[in-house]
C-alpha cells in the first residue's frame, strides 16, 4: 500500500528531525542527515509512483456512468432522454417513439438506441435467412456524427461533407447470430488508423431496413459504453454519442 509507506517514510523523516536536534555528535549527524536524505528520496519516489497510478478502472467506469446518465437527463442534441426496456421496445415492434424521445437500452451490452426511420426493404438478418448459406454480405454507406459524451465535443463527423460517406463490408451469420465488419475508407478509419468497426455501431443492423433509395435510408442515435466502442473509447473508458444512417451500396 503506497499510503502507508509515504507515511512510514513521514514518521522516519519526522524522528531523525528531532535526533538530529538532540545529539552533539558530528559523525552521527553525519549518519542522520544521509539518512533523512534516504528518507526524502524514498518519499519523492513514492509520490511520483503514486500519482502515476491514475484512475483505476472501476473509477474511470465510474466516471462514464455519470457521464452517460447526465446526457440522459439532458443533452443539446436530443433533450431529456426516455429510456425503455428491450421488452418494451419489442412490445412497441422493435421501434422506438421519438415523439417521446425513446431510446431502448441493451442490458447485456450498456447501449442505447433510439430508430429515428427504421428505412425501407429488408433487415440483414431477413437477407440471411434467404440465402442457401443463411449467411449475407453486404456493402453499407454511413453518415454520421461522433460526440464525446465526457468532454462535451463532437470529435469526428463526416455529415457536413456532402461527398463523402463510410464505407462498410459487413457479413451477418444467421447460424451464429453474429456480424463481422470492416470499414474500407471514410472518416473513421482515417481518425483512429483503423478498419475494426465498433459493435455499436452493428447493433442497429438487427432492426434497420436497407435500401439504396436514399430518401428511404434508416437512422439511428445511439449511446456507445466504451466496451462497444473504438479501440481508442475502450482504451480511455469514453462512452460516445452516434447519429448514423445506414444505405444500402452498390
Amino acid at each position: 500500500n503506497i499510503k502507508k509507506h509515504v507515511f512510514i517514510c513521514f514518521c522516519g523523516f519526522f524522528l531523525l528531525s528531532l535526533q538530529v536536534q538532540t545529539t552533539n555528535n558530528f559523525n552521527m549527524k553525519r549518519l542522520i542527515y544521509a539518512l533523512m536524505a534516504l528518507f526524502v528520496l524514498q518519499f519523492t519516489f513514492l509520490a511520483f509512483f503514486s500519482c502515476s497510478e491514475g484512475e483505476t478502472y472501476a473509477d474511470m467506469k465510474e466516471k462514464e456512468k455519470n457521464a452517460i446518465n447526465k446526457f440522459i437527463d439532458d443533452n443539446e442534441f436530443t433533450g431529456p432522454i426516455r429510456v425503455i426496456t428491450e421488452n418494451e421496445f419489442y412490445k412497441q415492434d422493435s421501434l422506438t417513439d421519438t415523439t417521446k424521445n425513446e431510446f431502448v437500452q441493451f442490458s447485456s451490452s450498456g447501449i442505447y438506441m433510439q430508430i429515428v426511420r427504421k428505412g425501407e426493404g429488408k433487415t440483414m438478418i431477413e437477407m440471411a435467412k434467404e440465402d442457401p448459406d443463411s449467411t449475407i454480405t453486404q456493402r453499407l454507406l454511413c453518415r454520421f456524427l461522433e460526440y464525446d459524451i465526457e468532454s462535451g465535443d463532437t470529435i469526428n463527423a463526416n455529415i457536413y461533407k456532402p461527398n463523402i460517406v463510410d464505407k462498410l463490408q459487413v457479413k451477418y451469420s444467421h447460424q451464429s447470430r453474429s456480424y463481422t465488419a470492416s470499414f474500407t475508407e471514410g472518416d473513421m478509419m482515417n481518425k483512429y488508423g483503423s478498419s475494426v468497426v465498433p459493435t455499436g455501431w452493428l447493433k442497429p443492423l438487427d432492426f434497420i431496413r436497407l435500401t439504396r433509395n436514399a430518401g428511404r435510408i434508416a437512422k439511428v442515435r445511439l449511446i456507445v459504453p466504451h466496451s462497444s466502442g473504438t479501440s481508442n473509447a475502450s482504451g480511455y473508458v469514453l462512452p460516445m454519442y452516434y447519429e448514423i444512417s445506414y444505405q444500402l451500396g452498390y
